[in-house]
This record gives structure tokens, sequence and C-alpha cells, in this order.
């Protein structure tokens, strides 16, 4: 498939189930060759992987609907506990991290840049974000990208054994799509693109 038409596969994909016609030891090798190839500053690598399955999966979404209960006004917790079950019928989970420590490194290493290279960091995150993404829709495998931290940092280090280096990033949930994402709205290319000669 031409790599633009993945791009188009690629939308945020919240009803999951668990069936997909890969193993989770198929999706691993995906990941890790995503993993493996992202561009990073410096050719840093500095992201980090945890991929939940199982228990490890469904373990992270009860904690996290647990810490949310906390903060979510009673009259809306009905809302947020779908949404988290929604999460929860999938396959797994990815959680994204960048190791500050490597990050902090080459900020000593290279003074003139220090203040690039966590804006950098990102960049690169994002871009492997985007290819692990990418990857799964081409395999019809939907996903959706979330951010729950810095709210499950501390669960995620302890439930999960994240060195203290590692700083979350965001969350993908992936399954099976039971639902495809609705139809998407586009804003005019005139108006975001300018081409210049």
């Amino acid at each position: 498939m031409e790599i633009s038409k993945i791009f188009e596969l690629r939308r945020s994909i919240y009803s999951l189930n668990d069936k997909s016609n890969l193993t989770q030891s198929e999706i691993n090798k995906l990941i890790e060759s995503c993993l493996k190839n992202a561009p990073s500053a410096f050719n840093s690598q500095s992201s980090r992987l945890i991929i939940l399955y199982d228990s490890a999966y469904q373990n992270f979404w009860n904690k996290t609907l647990e810490l949310l209960k906390s903060l979510t006004p009673p009259e809306k917790f009905s809302q947020t506990s779908q949404k988290i079950n929604s999460f929860q019928q999938g396959i797994g989970t990815i959680l994204f991290f960048e190791d500050r420590e490597i990050v902090k490194n080459l900020q000593q290493q290279y003074p003139l840049y220090a203040n690039n290279f966590p804006k950098w960091a990102i960049q690169a995150n994002a871009m492997l974000q985007y290819m692990i993404w990418t990857t799964l829709a081409e395999k019809n495998i939907g996903a959706s990208l979330q951010h729950y931290n810095p709210l499950v940092d501390e669960m995620v280090q302890k439930e999960f054994s994240a060195p203290k280096t590692w700083e979350l990033i965001a969350q993908m949930p992936f399954g099976g799509i039971e639902q495809p994402a609705q139809a998407k709205t586009f804003e005019p290319i005139s108006s975001r693109l300018k081409i210049l000669s």
C-alpha cells in the first residue's frame, strides 16, 4: 500500500475490541522496528516504551480510573468511566516515555543547544508515536493517543517498574476496530499552505 494511503487510515479509534490477525509477538516486532528506526536529534535514541497486555493492560486503566475518580465531579464520573472502559476493550496499551538522563547528558555535552534538546526529544517522541500509529493502522489495528500524565506518573513507576529518569509522554490504547472513526472535516489547504518560488 502507498504510504499516503496509510496516512489516511490513521485515525483516532476509540471503539476497540480484542480481535486481531496478529499475535502479540507480531505486534511487538512491528513496534520494535518503529522504535529502532525512529529519527532523533543527534541520534540520541532517548524514546522509551512499555507495552502492556492482559492483566498489566487492565491494571493500568483500572488504576487510572481510580485516580480520576478523586478528581472528577460525581455527575461526570459515569462519562469518564465509559471512556476508560472503551480503552480497556482492546488488545493493549503502549506507554511512551523520554529518558531525561539522556537529554540532560546531551545538554551538558553540547551547551550551545542545551535549550533545544528537550524540544527535540518531544519531537522525536511524536515521530515515534506517529510511526507506530500508522504501522498499526496499516495492519487494521485501531489506536488513539491519550495523555493522563502527570496524574498517572507515580502509579506507572510503582506498578510497571518504569525508571525514575523515564518521563511519561503519552499512552496509546490499541486493538481491533469495533467501530470506525467518524467522518473528519478539513480546513482548506489553501489557508494552511504557502508555496513560494
